[in-house]
């Protein structure tokens, strides 16, 4: 099934600002890990447009880039939330404050 590149930059587009208004709203760290993922693959999604709009693959090679990069991201993350949660027993994000005392 093929759908026009416009279809999927607006996609692509509500899909960036749903991320983005879960990462400003949320305070769980995870909720915020997984609205920056959204985020990136949101992007993802307009780099494809993009490159099939202009008939070349450059879009598809970033995207694939990208995604190896937020793999990367999401471990990292996950870890130091782990980490956070061994030693605060919670995963809010207001409690990062008791960090700098």
């Amino acid at each position: 099934m093929q759908f026009h590149p416009w279809m999927l930059l607006s996609v692509g587009t509500a899909m960036f600002f749903i991320g983005l208004i879960g990462v400003v709203v949320r305070r769980n760290l995870l909720v915020i890990l997984m609205c920056i993922e959204l985020m990136l693959n949101a992007g993802n999604i307009c780099f494809v447009a993009f490159s099939r709009m202009h008939q070349n693959l450059n879009g598809d090679l970033v995207a694939v880039f990208v995604m190896t990069v937020a793999a990367a991201e999401s471990a990292v993350g996950l870890g130091l939330i782990i980490a956070l949660y061994r030693t605060l027993k919670t995963v809010e994000s207001e409690k990062l404050q008791l960090l700098r005392d």
